[in-house]
């Protein structure tokens, strides 16, 4: 049987503020140790936005996707899946979301998410098959969403530079029914291949949100208990 490792939770030099590598060595990485594909999640909030020079809307997506872009470039090179993915923060709380099921054009036509909220996110989202995965929700100030909100909840996080309270987001997600994801939360090389999910067949283009959703025989990575 086939089992097939794909990260969910991955940060780029080139978006994230905090990511320390670049697109091509982290992909890389991944590939050298065994994973089948990668969603490039960088952060989307406020201030990346705000600090890009002035300019179109466009030109400001044009450099989120940088790190996505270089990611996919090197991805096609040595036979590894990249997947678009972002992890997004609303101006209301401090709460991160990794959302999929989206595409740049996606990006290009809604402008700044983040004024939308939770909720006004959720209704402009609901049908078109992106889906909403609460990242870290116990991670200090960070509160759960409201379960009619997301789909999901990363209950596992492998990033060794947070407490994360792994435990309590399964708790949660189990007590209300939600999906459940693992990720590594890369952003420095120590942080590769901590986590991710398992899937039995490798997931088409594209076809990262639908596999969430179906969940059917999907396995979680862990490294710790």
């Amino acid at each position: 049987m086939n089992r097939l490792k794909y990260e969910t939770h991955f940060h780029t030099a080139e978006t994230s503020p905090c990511g320390k590598v670049p697109a091509s060595e982290g992909v890389r990485i991944y590939h050298d140790a065994g994973y089948a594909g990668i969603a490039v999640t960088d952060h989307y909030f406020r201030d990346f936005f705000d600090r890009q020079p002035q300019g179109s809307w466009k030109h400001k997506v044009d450099a989120y996707l940088k790190g996505y872009r270089h990611a996919l470039e090197t991805g096609i090179k040595i036979g590894i899946d990249i997947y678009l993915g972002m992890e997004l923060r609303f101006d209301e709380n401090q709460n991160d979301y990794l959302v999929f099921g989206f595409d740049e054009d996606f990006l290009y036509k809604n402008s700044s998410l983040y004024e939308l909220g939770l909720k006004g996110f959720k209704k402009l989202t609901a049908g078109t098959g992106i889906i909403i995965v609460q990242a870290h929700p116990f991670r200090y100030g960070m509160i759960p969403a409201e379960p009619d909100l997301i789909d999901g909840v990363e209950v596992y996080n492998g990033n060794p530079r947070h407490d994360s309270s792994n435990h309590l987001a399964f708790g949660y997600a189990r007590e209300n029914g939600l999906l459940m994801i693992s990720g590594s939360d890369f952003h420095r090389p120590e942080d590769a291949a901590r986590g991710g999910i398992i899937s039995r067949e490798r997931i088409k283009p594209g076809g990262f949100a639908k596999m969430i959703l179906d969940n059917e025989g999907l396995g979680l990575v862990r490294t710790e208990p």
